[in-house]
């Protein structure tokens, strides 16, 4: 086993600080399923007040968040609408099919975004052989289209479509706070237009476990309904609460230092022969790489790095995703692209004699 490991797999990897510890340890608890944990309690509130809307709340993970509020909005047989390279759609398990009995209709876009004419032109008209439209969903930032960013506008253009059409409109807000911070706006500015929202504060925030759910009181009793339906209703929960607080509250701003290693990284992974390191035009804290130049499909890239302590995610093809997070350190960075530019010179003469 290598002595160095550079963990580039996912900033889900993040450990909890020592004031989230330390608020884990003291938190006053109670039963949340009768809605008697005050840290649970008072979490909803900051985060609905964060986020600009009426209520919130906390569950396990964004899976289950998005689910929750898939089947908050809609009803068996209904059809949503997405980017076709959507977390919701492709990475989580077909939840909004096989427990939600929705369809999904998918929408092409540029770099995860797409356009109201787009949306338009998706959407169908009302017809006996069709399935009733009833939700659209925005991913920001966008995982597989290297850390996308919908701005404030692009999300309210589209809502206002949607909402011609009598759509709602769900953000997968996974990593909404590195969007904001990437644009230097208030997060608010998200969800003015939009009627619900999940965000999580177990990745690039920090904490333990867990997302939140946002939207209005009304949208929230019905996510609550469908949360115990899946099992997720839970007791002393205030214990990972308190450390989504210290997460929300503490954790937001240092994103933009994930966002400068990850462009730290690009730009050295762009310039060595063969290797082919892009970010979305809003770039985050996600960068994608390429190895087809040198021949290599992303297992042997995989294989390569590991063997040097460099983990990462590999996408089909000869792609992977990097993901640069808090453990992730400008030396760590400078590392993976000294090793890189070695594994790459060590495969020239090989790829010479084939």
């Amino acid at each position: 086993m290598p002595e160095r490991i550079v963990d580039l797999r996912s900033d889900t990897l993040t450990l909890p600080t020592d004031e989230m510890r330390e608020a884990m340890a003291t938190a006053a608890v109670g039963d949340d399923v009768y809605g008697e944990d005050p840290t649970v309690n008072r979490l909803h509130e900051f985060a609905a007040e964060k986020l600009g809307t009426e209520a919130a709340m906390f569950v396990a993970s964004g899976t289950m968040g998005n689910t929750c509020s898939l089947l908050a909005h809609t009803q068996p047989g209904d059809e949503f609408y997405i980017d076709e390279m959507a977390h919701l759609y492709n990475w989580e398990a077909g939840a909004y099919a096989n427990l939600g009995g929705l369809v999904a209709r998918t929408v092409v876009s540029e770099s995860g975004i797409f356009s109201p004419a787009q949306l338009e032109e998706a959407i169908r008209v009302p017809n006996v052989h069709f399935t009733k439209p009833n939700l659209v969903c925005i991913e920001n930032t966008h995982n597989n289209a290297a850390g996308s960013v919908w701005t404030p506008a692009e999300v309210s253009a589209v809502a206002e479509i949607a909402h011609e059409h009598g759509l709602k409109v769900h953000i997968d807000g996974a990593r909404i706070f590195n969007a904001a911070v990437a644009l230097g706006v208030d997060v608010r500015q998200f969800t003015t237009d939009i009627d619900s929202i999940t965000f999580c504060v177990s990745k690039g925030l920090s904490a333990p476990v867990g997302s939140l759910v946002c939207g209005s009181r009304s949208f929230i009793e019905d996510a609550l309904k469908v949360r115990k339906r899946l099992g997720g209703s839970m007791r002393q929960a205030g214990i990972i609460a308190a450390a989504a607080i210290v997460a929300i509250d503490s954790m937001v701003d240092r994103l933009a230092e994930d966002h400068e290693t990850a462009s730290r990284l690009r730009h050295g992974l762009a310039n060595i022969d063969g290797f082919a390191a892009t970010q979305a035009p809003r770039p985050t804290n996600i960068l994608m790489v390429d190895v087809s130049a040198i021949g290599w499909d992303s297992s042997e890239l995989v294989r390569r790095w590991k063997e040097r302590g460099i983990l990462c995610n590999p996408r089909p093809g000869s792609r992977a995703r990097l993901v640069t997070n808090r453990h992730c350190s400008v030396d760590d960075v400078d590392y993976v692209i000294d090793t890189t530019r070695h594994i790459v010179t060590e495969a020239v003469p090989v790829r010479a004699v084939s």
